[in-house]
C-alpha cells in the first residue's frame, strides 16, 4: 500500500484521502486501513498533509524543500553524516547538531547550509524518525558512584547509565552485559539504558563471539517443552521405520565434510550405467521425519531460521541431540533419507530423475582434506583405497556438471572466506582465506545439482513450493562500477543494455587477468541483489538457473526442511496436492519465506562480526609493523584497505586509514571512489604499503596509517 501511495503521488500530486481511495480502486472496507496507513506516512515524513486535508509527497511541500529523511552515519570523531537517498553526496552533521541519534537510525534533518567550494552540505537533525539501534552489549565500569557501560561499538558515542537496581548492583566492572535503549531516557550525551542480563566477565575465554551472537539475538536457549519432546524421539532406526522406504544400504556411498563437522546432512553415490550415463544419488537427512510441524522442535527452528556457525562454535537451529545424532548420517549407522536420484549423460544434462524416502548406511565420513589428496595431488590416503576410483569418477561428473552450468552462465565470484589460525590458548595469531579444493568443488556441485532438481520437480506441478531466488543487478551501481573501473584503465567490452548471467560472467573472466581481482570483484557482488527465500519463482540469476530451492541442507536452514516438508505431503502420502496442502502451504509461506531471509542476513552479520573480531586480535601482536595492501573501498572518512601481503597469517586483514591522519584536507569523489589528499590519489585497487596502528578485538576495528605506495617505497629500499 506504501509504495501504491508514493507512486500515485508522485510529479507534485495533492489529494484527500477519498480521492487517493478512488484512484486506487479501494472498496469501502478498506478505509479504515488507508487512514491509518496515511497517518503513518506523515509521522515517518513520507507525506506531508496541508490545512485543507491534502495530501502530497513531504518532499514537494515548499515548507519543508530544507527537509530531508536520511540514515545518520556516526564516525569515531564528534561529528557524523546523513545519507539522503537520491543525494550525491552526504550531508555533514556536526557533534553538537546530532540530537542524540545513533549510528543507524533514520532521522529527519533541516540543511543548513549548502555546499559551496571545497565544503560539504551541512545539516542538523531535528528528529529520530526511527531508532535502528535498541539493543547492545558493553563493558561495566563504575564512575562517580554511577553504573555505566562502555559499549562495545564504539560508534554510539554516549555516556550510558544503568539504574541503580539489586541486580546491577552485583555487577563488577569488566562484566559484559546487554543493554536495551528501548524506551530509554536520553539527550545529546547520555542514555538511561535498561539491563536486560549479564553474559560473562571480558577475561572469559570466547567472550566476544559470545557478545556478537546475544547482540543479534542468537542463544543457544532450550524450554522444558522442548527438551520433553526432544526425550521422545529415537535415537536409533527401528525396523518399522526402514518399511516403505527405498533400501539403499547396500550401495556404496559415504560423505564428504570438514574434518571437525557433526551435523552431517548429506551423502553421495554414484554408478555408471551400460549407456555411459552416471546415476547420481544425493541423499539428505529426513529431519521432517523427526521434527513435525508445529510441535515445539519445529517452532523454535523456525524462529531460528539456520544455525550460526560463529568463530568454531554452533548455535543450532535443532537441538545437537538430533543434528549430531539420528538427523546426522554417521558411518556405520542406519539413518532415513530423502533422495534425489538422477540420471546425467556425458554433456551434463539431466535424462532422468526421482525423489524418493529411503534408508541408508554410509561406510565413511570423509574429509575435505583426504579427498583432495587424492583429486588433487594424486595421493591416496590410508583407508581410502576402495574409494579411490569412485571419487575419481564423481569429479569427472562434477566437472561436467560445472562446465554446463558455466555454459548457461553461472558466475563464479570466486569469493573466499578467512580463516582464522589458533593457539593451544585458543588465541587468534593468523589469518589466512580457506582451501577450496577439488572435494569441496565436487559436493558443491552435486548441492547444487540436486536443489535445481527437486525446484525443477515441483515447479512444473504448479504448487506452492519455496524457492531460492536471485534477482537481476542494479543496473545503476553496475553503471556506476564500469565507470569505476574506466577510471582505473580497466575496460570491458559489456553490453549494459540487456544485462544477463553471461554479462556478468564476461566481466568477472576479465577481472580475474588483474592483481587486484579480489577487491574489484567484492565490488562487483555489491551491484548484485541479494539472495532470498520466496513462493514466487523469479529463478537464480547469479547460478543461471530457472528453477532453484534449498533441498541439501534441513540440519541447518529452515527453508530445506520446509522443502522435505511439501515433498512429504506432495509426493510421498496417498493425498498428494490435495486442494487442502495447497491451501495450507499458500497460506504460510509466504511469511515464512520473509522470516528465514531476514534470520539467514543476521546470521551473516552476526559471523561476520566474528570474524572481524578474531582477525583484529590477530593485528594486536602487529602494532607498529608495515604490510603491503590493496585500496578496497574509498568512502567520505576514510579508506579501507585489504592486506596482502607475502606474510599469509595477516592476509584477509582490513584495516581504515581515516582522512584526519594525514593533517590535510581531502577531495572525495563519491562517483567514482577516489580521493586526492594532497599530492596522493587513492582509487580502487591501488597497492599502498601501510602501518598497524591501533586494533581491538572487542570493536573490531583496526586503524591503518599510510606509509606510501609500493612503488615509492620498494624504490627507496634500492
Amino acid at each position: 500500500m506504501r509504495n501504491e501511495i508514493l507512486n500515485l503521488l508522485k510529479d507534485g500530486k495533492a489529494l484527500d484521502m477519498l480521492e487517493i481511495s478512488k484512484a486506487l480502486g479501494y472498496t469501502k472496507d478498506m478505509d479504515e486501513l488507508l487512514a491509518s496507513k496515511l497517518t503513518e506516512m506523515v509521522n515517518s515524513y513520507d507525506l506531508h498533509l496541508s490545512n485543507k486535508g491534502r495530501y502530497m509527497l513531504f518532499k514537494d511541500n515548499e515548507k519543508n524543500s530544507n527537509y530531508f529523511k536520511g540514515i545518520f552515519m556516526d564516525t569515531k570523531s564528534d561529528y557524523g553524516f546523513i545519507r539522503v537517498e537520491g543525494m550525491e553526496d552526504d550531508i555533514f552533521v556536526p557533534g553538537s547538531k546530532t540530537n542524540g541519534a545513533l549510528n543507524g537510525d533514520e532521522v529527519l534533518v533541516y540543511l543548513t547550509k549548502g555546499a559551496s567550494k571545497g565544503k560539504k552540505m551541512e545539516g542538523e537533525v531535528v528528529k529520530i524518525i526511527n531508532r535502528e539501534v535498541n539493543n547492545k552489549v558493553g563493558e561495566i565500569y563504575h564512575y562517580d558512584g554511577k553504573i555505566m557501560v562502555s559499549l562495545n561499538d564504539k560508534k554510539l558515542k554516549k555516556l550510558i547509565y544503568l539504574k541503580n537496581t539489586p541486580e546491577t548492583r552485583r555487577l563488577v566492572d569488566g562484566d559484559k552485559v546487554f543493554v536495551s535503549f528501548e524506551g530509554s531516557k536520553q539527550d545529546n550525551d547520555y542514555i538511561n539504558a535498561e539491563f536486560i542480563k549479564r553474559i560473562g566477565h571480558k577475561d572469559d575465554p570466547d567472550i566476544e563471539i559470545q557478545s556478537i551472537l546475544v547482540e543479534h539475538g542468537i542463544e543457544e536457549e532450550y524450554s522444558d517443552e522442548y527438551l520433553d519432546e526432544l526425550v521422545k524421539i529415537p535415537t536409533e532406526v527401528s525396523p518399522k521405520e526402514r518399511e516403505c522406504r527405498h533400501d539403499l544400504r547396500d550401495l556404496m556411498t559415504f560423505t564428504i565434510d570438514g574434518a571437525d563437522t557433526k551435523d552431517i546432512d548429506d551423502a553421495i553415490s554414484l554408478e555408471i550405467l551400460p549407456n555411459g550415463n552416471y546415476k547420481l544419488y544425493v541423499h539428505i537427512a529426513d529431519v521432517s521425519y523427526y521434527v513435525k510441524e508445529n510441535s515445539v522442535i519445529d517452532l523454535v527452528a523456525r524462529e531460528r531460521g539456520n544455525s550460526t556457525y560463529a568463530d568454531d562454535s554452533v548455535c543450532p537451529m535443532i537441538h545437537h541431540q538430533l543434528s549430531n545424532g539420528i538427523c546426522s548420517l554417521w558411518p556405520d549407522q542406519d539413518r532415513l533419507t530423502i533422495t534425489c536420484e538422477m540420471e546425467i549423460d556425458p554433456n551434463g544434462k539431466l535424462v532422468n530423475s526421482d525423489i524418493y524416502e529411503s534408508v541408508i548406511r554410509s561406510r565413511k565420513k570423509m574429509t575435505y582434506d583426504d579427498v583432495n589428496q587424492i583429486l588433487d595431488k594424486d595421493t591416496v590416503p590410508e583407508g581410502y583405497e576402495p574409494y579411490a576410483d569412485t571419487l575419481r569418477k564423481m569429479n569427472e561428473l562434477a566437472r561436467i556438471i560445472r562446465k554446463e552450468r558455466e555454459g548457461r552462465g553461472s558466475i563464479d565470484f570466486d569469493t573466499r572466506e578467512p580463516k582464522i589460525i589458533r593457539d593451544e590458548n585458543r588465541k587468534s595469531v593468523g589469518v589466512t582465506y580457506r582451501d577450496t579444493g577439488s572435494g569441496q568443488r565436487l559436493i558443491e556441485d552435486f548441492m547444487v545439482r540436486a536443489n535445481e532438481t527437486v525446484a525443477t520437480t515441483i515447479c512444473y506441478m504448479d504448487i506452492p513450493f519455496l524457492y531460492r531466488v536471485h534477482g537481476m543487478p542494479d543496473a545503476e551501481r553496475l553503471d556506476k562500477f564500469m565507470k569505476i573501473l574506466s577510471g582505473l584503465g580497466i575496460s570491458i567490452n559489456a553490453d549494459l543494455s540487456n544485462i544477463s548471467s553471461k554479462t556478468i560472467q564476461t566481466i568477472v573472466k576479465e577481472l580475474k587477468k588483474h592483481r587486484e581481482f579480489r577487491v574489484l570483484a567484492t565490488k562487483l557482488l555489491s551491484c548484485m541483489d541479494k539472495a532470498v527465500y520466496s513462493p514466487e519463482n523469479i529463478g537464480h540469476f547469479a547460478l543461471a538457473i530457472m528453477m532453484y530451492t534449498h533441498f541439501t541442507s534441513p540440519i541447518r536452514r529452515y527453508s530445506d526442511l520446509m522443502v522435505h516438508r511439501m515433498l512429504r505431503k506432495y509426493l510421498f502420502t496417498k493425498d498428494g496436492y490435495s486442494q487442502e496442502n495447497i491451501e495450507h502451504f499458500e497460506q504460510i509461506l509466504g511469511d515464512i519465506a520473509v522470516h528465514i531471509s531476514e534470520t539467514e542476513r543476521n546470521s551473516e552479520d552476526a559471523e561476520r562480526e566474528a570474524d572481524e573480531s578474531r582477525i583484529a586480535e590477530v593485528m594486536e601482536n602487529h602494532i607498529g609493523e608495515e604490510f603491503v595492501g590493496f585500496v578496497s573501498g574509498v568512502t567520505n572518512y576514510g579508506i579501507f584497505v585489504l592486506l596482502d601481503s607475502n606474510d599469509k597469517d595477516v592476509n584477509a586483514a582490513e584495516g581504515l586509514i581515516l582522512y584526519e591522519s594525514f593533517g590535510c584536507d581531502f577531495q572525495y569523489d563519491r562517483e567514482l571512489e577516489i580521493v586526492k589528499i594532497g599530492k596522493d590519489v587513492f582509487k580502487l585497487g591501488k597497492e599502498i604499503r601501510v602501518r598497524v596502528e591501533r586494533a581491538s578485538k572487542e570493536t573490531k576495528e583496526i586503524d591503518f596509517g599510510y606509509v606510501g605506495d609500493i612503488d615509492e617505497k620498494e624504490t627507496q629500499k634500492i
